[in-house]
């Protein structure tokens, strides 16, 4: 299997979510205990519930595991910067028809949040933009239609 790239801090959440996971497991345990105590099986609605629960929770914690075991973390504040665009850098672009500003980091698809500025790497945009440099000019096909831009910094922060 090929490692998938990683922020810093999308590890640490996900390292956080699972542990969250782990802390639960015993929790549901007991609840299905209780519920086997109740009687009947098959018309004891807690009990189906505590085993879906933790279903769910078994299912979040191997997806999560395997993600982590997979992952390569990549950290751009230890990295020189020399201007190009990759995995977890900062990018400032200027949209040259319409002069707007956008500020976007590119990240895991996992992290990816459009509200606070993080793009998957495998979105259009950041897969138009890696490998170039500060100062270039790029075209870019969004599911809008063609962009370009101009990038105006490159941060690894």
């Amino acid at each position: 299997m090929d490692k998938v790239p990683m922020t810093v801090r999308g590890e640490k959440k996900l390292r956080k979510e699972l542990e969250i996971l782990l802390k639960r497991r015993p929790i549901i345990s007991k609840a299905i205990g209780e519920a086997r105590e109740l009687g009947d099986l098959k018309e004891n609605a807690e009990y189906h519930a505590a085993r879906e629960d933790q279903g769910i929770c078994e299912a979040q914690i191997r997806d999560i595991e395997y993600k982590l075991s997979l992952s390569q973390v990549i950290d751009v504040t230890k990295m020189d910067n020399n201007g190009k665009v990759i995995f977890g850098t900062t990018v400032t672009l200027i949209d040259i028809n319409s002069d707007k500003e956008f500020i976007y980091q590119i990240v895991a698809d996992d992290e990816a949040d459009i509200k606070t500025g993080r793009i998957s790497v495998n979105s259009p945009i950041a897969r138009g933009l890696i490998g170039k440099m500060e100062g270039d000019e790029t075209v870019i096909q969004t599911p809008g239609g063609q962009k370009e831009f101009e990038i105006e910094k490159v941060e690894y922060i």
